[in-house]
């Protein structure tokens, strides 16, 4: 009856009644933060000033300028508005379809000008936002806004920087505690490309030669969902009902964002792998004003093929190759992280991903050289022999053929005593004398230099369990490698692991008794430590921090 009620009050008015009824109820629905509501209300003002200062123009061959200007400038005025509720609603493409209207009405707008560099803030574009803060200045209303204007401009221009170099250090923010929001990040592409695999379909390449360490890039998830799942049956149906609310927040980011629709559109929906297309890297740089344009009136993605593209693409932030920083690390999360989505599993991986806030940054966790596939674990590769590999490949819909399963299968084909050390380890047998036979076995199959580390991480479990043992070593340390000498080795085929990193700094407090006194292991602490987090933890006291040890 309201709606009625209201409707018929605003045919009774007059065109400029009507017009002063509608600019005050949509601006106290903005003020009381009833978005969708307010931009209706706006939609049927923005109407009717267009139809005003139409009728002015067309029927009066002398119009009052007067008239047409104060018109103008409330049409103006309530775009903008419209564009910041539309803005809030992360309906950016909308937002900037305004912002665009009300300058060309009023190119030095203030108000708009400051809506229209949030916006494009929002959408990662930082030095075209810098342009919009910049010529915001120009306007006398600055001087009252001054220091809003100038925090935007520095957050602009250290983004930009951050998006162009990748060097960003979340050191002090791991040294306070975490305290406060994560940090405020901005997307980076490294030197990489998209290409055909040999893995499976469409694989992220190292252009050239990258550093243990170095962010490969950075990027901010199109959605993501994050809650505490309990066990069983309640767990379970948290899950679903979490998989239900990220499917709608993309499906709505996906609506909303022309550029979002357009990117989520060039991931796999699973089918026809081979016939992909490979997308050009300048599609997925924000701030690349050719490609933004691509974006403009893109079409929707039909629900059956999203769903598809999520069921391939979706990641979790608790996975192998992850790491959560902060407050987030208490939650499980899935999200879609669109460039990440394209690195392929491997069983040698050479990357990792650290989850900040709503950002993956994905690094590099040993040396990759220029041409190589850039790959992560979808699963555990430390200590699963071939077999599980195998088993846990397939339950991902996929056969894993990376060099490290190939030289194994080989391997266990010809040698009886593999088949026999696999069937010990499922009777239980003792630790320290199975890390023996490996050992000694590798000696008489002639196994030599990298491959050593690849049979090692495959029976990592024993090694572990022996390293971890002072009565294990008592008995067998002098009739097995050092485990500096097997971590280093494992490290350099699988990259670094939280497990390897966890080793070496509980052997260094045994021998040090907490400390941190011996160089030599506190530097292959680090440079394992830099392969996990990546060189975002530049300071050595935070890398300390993360890993427990004292200064």
């Amino acid at each position: 009856m309201g709606g009625e009620e209201s409707e018929k009050q605003e045919d009774s008015q007059g065109p400029s009644e009507l017009l002063q009824s509608l600019r005050s109820k949509a601006t106290e629905l903005l003020l009381r933060e009833e978005w969708e509501e307010s931009i209706k209300v706006y939609t049927k003002f923005i109407d009717l000033s267009r139809s005003q200062i139409s009728k002015l123009c067309g029927s009066n061959p002398d119009p009052e300028p007067d008239s047409i200007h104060k018109l103008r400038k409330s049409l103006c005025l309530a775009l903008c508005n419209r564009a910041e509720a539309r803005a809030r609603l992360r309906d950016f493409s909308e937002a900037m379809r305004d912002c665009d209207q009300a300058l060309e009405l009023e190119s030095t707008h203030f108000k708009t000008l400051i809506c229209k560099g949030k916006v494009l803030f929002g959408l990662s574009k930082y030095s075209s936002a810098l342009e919009c803060f910049r010529t915001a200045l120009l306007d006398p209303q600055a001087s009252d806004n001054l220091e809003t204007v100038t925090g935007y401009m520095e957050k602009c221009r250290k983004l930009e920087s951050q998006g162009k170099t990748g060097a960003l250090d979340l050191s002090d923010w791991i040294l306070s505690g975490f305290r406060g929001r994560s940090p405020e990040l901005a997307e980076f592409i490294g030197t990489i490309e998209i290409k055909k695999s040999e893995v499976s379909g469409r694989g992220l390449f190292a252009a050239k030669n990258i550093v243990a360490g170095t962010s490969v890039l950075v990027t901010k998830a199109v959605a993501i969902e994050r809650g505490i799942l309990g066990s069983g049956e309640s767990g379970e149906k948290a899950q679903l009902i979490m998989w239900k609310n990220f499917v709608e927040d993309v499906t709505e980011s996906v609506r909303k964002c022309d550029r979002t629709c357009r990117l989520v559109s060039t991931l796999s929906t699973g089918q026809d792998e081979d016939k992909l297309e490979i997308p050009e890297m300048s599609l997925f740089r924000p701030d690349d004003g050719e490609a933004f344009e691509i974006f403009r009136n893109s079409k929707n993605l039909d629900t059956e093929k999203l769903l598809s593209i999520l069921d391939v693409n979706s990641l979790v932030e608790d996975a192998t190759s992850a790491k959560v920083m902060g407050k987030n690390k208490e939650y499980y999360g899935v999200g879609l992280w669109i460039l990440a989505s394209f690195i392929n599993h491997s069983c040698i991986p050479n990357a990792r991903r650290l989850h900040v806030g709503d950002y993956a940054i994905v690094h590099a966790s040993r040396d990759i050289k220029a041409g190589e596939e850039i790959t992560s674990a979808y699963f555990d590769v430390l200590s699963s022999p071939l077999e599980k590999r195998k088993e846990m490949a397939e339950s991902w819909g996929f056969r894993c053929g990376c060099s490290r399963c190939k030289y194994e299968s080989v391997l266990s084909v010809t040698n009886q005593e593999i088949l026999e050390l696999e069937m010990g380890l499922e009777r239980g047998v003792d630790a320290g004398n199975a890390v023996y036979m490996v050992e000694e076995g590798m000696k008489r199959w002639k196994v030599k230099g990298k491959d050593k580390g690849l049979l090692r991480a495959s029976y990592w479990g024993v090694y572990d369990e022996i390293y971890s043992s002072e009565r294990l070593m008592r008995r067998w340390g002098r009739k097995v490698p050092t485990m500096e000498v097997v971590v280093d080795s494992v490290s350099d085929v699988i990259g670094s692991d939280e497990r390897l990193l966890k080793m070496v700094v509980e052997g260094m407090k045994k021998k040090s008794g907490g400390g941190c006194s011996n160089i030599a292991e506190m530097e292959r602490i680090l440079k394992l430590g830099k392969g996990v987090y990546g060189k975002a933890v530049s300071k050595k006291k935070a890398m300390k921090t993360l890993l427990g040890l004292e200064s």
